[in-house]
């Protein structure tokens, strides 16, 4: 008799409308039971549009839903892994600068021409130089030649993109060099337009002694 009851109950929630999946949690049985029951249940052009719609809502719902839950995750995995790196960094002694240095150097700086000069877009590690330039090389600021190289495309942006750097650096745009502006032309905008400062090379003058220690370094690492 409860059966009966609740195929009746079934047929009635499908005649107005309602998706086989609703129904079934409403009557707590399974999906196929009342696919079974609802079979002859004709439902009319707009309950079907109306459910393709749910349908749709859901899944689209559903996918949002799990782009978030993914994106939380890389983002705590990431701010985890931070935080493990600071801590395991801690604060760096002299001898610690001078291996990140010689390894930045290494992979970043020029090493033909017997003069110190490095090129990067980083701001963070252009920071990081500068701090070493200053604290274990004791660079006086007015030794350092800076010089922007950016596309042709931004040449309106020049005085933006040098007070950028002037900022980072703590360096007067005095000392800055005619920015050297690429030739090829971009096929496309990026939406970081705005916010690309290029490359920033620096050189300091009367470095030869500097260049020698830091091939000494890159030396010490080999042999190390």
């Amino acid at each position: 008799m409860a059966k009966i009851i609740e195929r009746e109950k079934a047929i009635l929630l499908r005649k107005k409308g309602k998706s086989i999946k609703s129904i079934a949690k409403i009557l707590s049985v399974s999906k196929s039971t009342v696919s079974s029951w609802c079979k002859d249940v004709e439902l009319t052009l707009k309950q079907i549009e109306n459910l393709h719609k749910s349908m749709v809502s859901g899944s689209y719902a559903g996918r949002m839903k799990g782009a978030i839950m993914q994106h939380e995750k890389r983002v705590k995995r990431a701010e985890e892994a931070e935080i493990f790196g600071i801590k395991k960094i801690g604060k760096l002694s002299k001898r610690d600068m001078l291996i990140a240095f010689a390894s930045l150097y290494w992979g970043e700086g020029s090493k033909k021409t017997r003069r110190l000069f490095i090129i990067n877009s980083d701001p963070e590690m252009i920071r990081f130089l500068f701090r070493i330039f200053r604290e274990l090389f004791n660079i006086e600021d007015s030794r350092f030649n800076l010089a922007v190289g950016i596309n042709v495309s931004h040449k309106s942006r020049d005085e933006e993109v040098k007070n950028y750097w002037s900022k980072i650096t703590g360096i007067p745009k005095s000392q800055f060099r005619k920015t050297i502006f690429a030739k090829a032309k971009n096929k496309k905008k990026y939406k970081n337009f705005p916010n690309y400062y290029g490359m920033l090379r620096i050189n300091i003058s009367k470095s030869i002694d500097i260049y020698y220690k830091t091939m000494g370094l890159i030396r010490g690492l080999i042999e190390s």
